[in-house]
């Protein structure tokens, strides 16, 4: 078993806390801390907070550190799809099933999303409901609605 390393990113909603070996990230995580905790991490922990703050600066629209998932094989397809969805737009649950050939599928779908450990890299918070409501993530509604919110003014001002 590889050695894990943590770090605290402070994003403009919440310390994040980015877990990840010397090879690739595996979890990128809100967290209810007060204050991110300074430590010694490795350069890919470091890279990927890089990466996270150009997000949040609307510098940049895709993440090129490794990373890996932790699942089955069904959440694994999810987590790929997901990846495919681009900056600023939107899917449903039932894209999702449709995307991976399992279009009954739907609320496994949504399972499967909740289990995602690689917030804003494999981008959960762009799923949304069939009726184009705002629907769970596991950092909170009000983030998703802040994600979903910055990434549409980030393209708006950039086009």
């Amino acid at each position: 078993m590889e050695k894990t390393y943590k770090l605290d990113y402070k994003s403009p909603i919440g310390i994040i806390e980015i877990v990840g070996t010397e090879k690739a990230i595996i979890s990128i995580l809100f967290s209810d801390k007060e204050k991110a905790e300074q430590v010694t991490a490795p350069p890919i922990l470091i890279e990927c907070s890089t990466q996270l703050d150009e997000y949040f600066k609307g510098l940049r629209h895709e993440f090129t550190f490794p990373y890996q998932w932790e699942g089955t094989d069904f959440q694994k397809r999810v987590w790929s799809t997901l990846t495919t969805i681009r900056y600023a737009e939107t899917a449903s649950y039932k894209d999702i099933a449709i995307a991976i050939n399992n279009e009954k599928a739907i609320r496994a779908v949504g399972s499967a999303n909740g289990k995602n450990k690689l917030s804003i890299i494999v981008p959960c918070h762009r799923i949304i409901g069939s009726n184009g409501t705002l629907t769970g993530y596991a950092g909170g509604l009000w983030r998703k609605e802040w994600l979903l919110n910055h990434e549409q003014s980030m393209k708006k001002s950039r086009s």
